[in-house]
């Protein structure tokens, strides 16, 4: 089953872009984060600045630069956004689960 939160705009998180934030916020770079997802970095770039905009708050703090000294994380608003995301989607996940073993379940 595929999920997504629409914002008015059209603008859509499911569950690979609700990946992508968190990859970025555990180890701290967009370049690393999608590297990992197998993405490229301009459609990354260009989703997080829609999302944001669509939003109206920013989800990742960032700082250029390289050598150690850039990076980025998840705001606190992301965070929480993220997290209201995830407990949505495990309850809607426990639902379904019943739903369809009470209707296709074994005996």
């Amino acid at each position: 089953m595929k999920v997504w939160v629409v914002l008015p705009n059209g603008t859509k998180l499911g569950d690979g872009r609700a990946r992508l934030f968190e990859l970025i916020d555990e180890l701290g770079s967009i370049k690393k984060a999608v590297a990992r997802m197998g993405m490229s970095y301009r459609a990354a770039w260009g989703y997080i600045c829609e999302l944001e905009a669509a939003a109206g708050f920013k989800f990742l703090e960032r700082r250029p630069g390289g050598g150690g000294t850039g990076g980025a994380r998840l705001t606190g608003e992301g965070r929480a956004f993220l997290a209201r995301y995830r407990r949505f989607r495990k309850a809607l996940d426990q639902l379904t689960t019943r739903r369809f073993t009470r209707a296709f379940g074994g005996d």
